[in-house]
């Protein structure tokens, strides 16, 4: 495991070109096993989890050209096996998306407890309502063992959450259940609509993408596809507040305007000048103040993928912020390391943190890397402070952030990789 070395105080500035989102690669990736055909994605975001996830595919014997690259070209003529490597399962939570068209090509599935951030807390509960709802029976045990023999039916779903990944498990199956499948209550978020005109490229019919009601007619052959992954605004987001809570200045290209408007939203609300011209997010210096109260929600809500971010910039900015993760706990716990680092926090409850600012971060300390996003907050927090601080391991962050150590040096940041 590695760790990351950080001299902080200094503003970063510059460009940096944000890839594909991580949230979009994986499922677009599991749609390419519906088809026999050959896909093409491009501007995938070379990461960790996607590796994963491609050798995931290889492992039931698909082919993967490109593993490393921001092209993937992905074939399975063949699915060999029905029961994924469980040490791989166990690295990536999603590693569930393969249960639709493993059902919808094997007529069975069995997959152990995928792996992720926090994978004790976060049940899959949703996924397997919908498939069992389109015809797939679950077999008792430790993983999870789901069998259609007779193939998946085209149902009427009504998701007890919003979910995105269990809107995508119901869409990546629905597409390979003859007939029309309704789902309802849906997740909105942009890597749900980017699924669904992937699936409609493959020869899906498909509709209501981005709102609370898809419909989508499955079961027929399916062809390839090309596609280019939108740029990740979560990523843009994240080099945005780090441009701020270190008082530099940045140029962030790739991600789409009307994804940005939310990240917007929150740090006009801080008093962080940024702007979206075409495909540029552009930070300015800034003075953060205090925005009150910040609460995550479905989208077009601001993302709970952010909420360490905007936490730490908080720590920086004049005045008292409450922030409000209802969507899940733990997120906010590993951000009580900073209060060892000066930071004035109280965290309330499992979802609510009480910051205020601005207060000057001492260096000095190793901050655990608890999860992808909160790893990468916290490597904001030892940018913006005095001294040296250590984050470790690095590797979950790199989970997410491709070539993370490369950019933050390239934006003026001092900092080393040690093995």
């Amino acid at each position: 495991m590695s760790t990351l070395l950080i001299e902080g105080g200094q503003p970063l500035s510059g460009a940096v070109e944000v890839e594909g989102n991580k949230n979009a690669a994986l499922p677009l990736l599991a749609a390419c096993l519906l088809t026999k055909d050959e896909s093409v994605l491009t501007n995938v975001p070379r990461i960790g989890d996607v590796e994963v996830m491609a050798r995931l595919i290889l492992d039931l014997g698909g082919e993967v050209e490109g593993i490393g690259s921001s092209t993937l070209r992905v074939r399975c003529p063949e699915m060999t096996k029905d029961e994924p490597d469980a040490a791989l399962v166990g690295r990536l939570r999603g590693s569930v998306l393969l249960l639709g068209p493993l059902l919808a090509r094997r007529g069975r599935a069995h997959l152990a407890p995928p792996g992720g951030d926090f994978p004790a807390r976060r049940t899959i509960a949703t996924h397997l309502d919908a498939l069992e709802a389109m015809g797939a029976r679950k077999i008792a045990g430790v993983d999870h063992v789901l069998e259609a023999p007779s193939g998946l039916r085209p149902t009427s779903i009504y998701l007890y959450e919003a979910s995105v990944t269990g809107t995508e498990t119901a869409l990546l199956a629905a597409a390979g259940a003859p007939g029309l499948t309704e789902i309802r209550h849906a997740a909105c978020e942009p890597h749900v609509v980017e699924l669904c005109e992937f699936l409609a490229q493959l020869g899906v019919g498909i509709s209501g993408g981005g709102t609370t009601t898809i419909r989508v007619e499955g079961g027929g052959t399916l062809r390839g596809a090309e596609h280019r992954l939108w740029g990740d605004y979560i990523e843009a987001g994240s080099w945005a507040v780090v441009a701020a809570v270190t008082g530099g200045e940045i140029q962030v290209h790739g991600a789409r305007a009307e994804d940005m408007e939310v990240v917007a939203a929150v740090l006009k609300r801080m008093q962080i000048a940024c702007s979206m011209e075409g495909a540029v997010f552009t930070v300015e210096q800034s003075h953060p103040r205090a925005a009150g109260r910040i609460t995550t929600s479905l989208w077009p809500g601001f993302p709970s993928d952010l909420v360490s971010l905007v936490t730490v910039l908080a720590t920086q900015a004049e005045g008292q912020t409450l922030v409000h993760d209802w969507m899940y706990e733990l997120r906010l716990f590993a951000l009580e390391q900073m209060s060892g680092m000066g930071a004035d926090m109280f965290l309330a409850d499992a979802h609510r943190i009480i910051v205020t600012g601005p207060t000057r971060l001492r260096g000095g300390r190793m901050l655990d890397t608890r999860d992808l996003r909160s790893g990468m907050s916290l490597i904001a927090a030892g940018l913006a402070a005095d001294g040296q601080t250590r984050v470790a391991p690095l590797e979950t962050v790199e989970r997410g952030y491709s070539q993370l150590v490369d950019r933050l040096k390239a934006l003026g940041a001092k900092i080393a990789k040690v093995e």
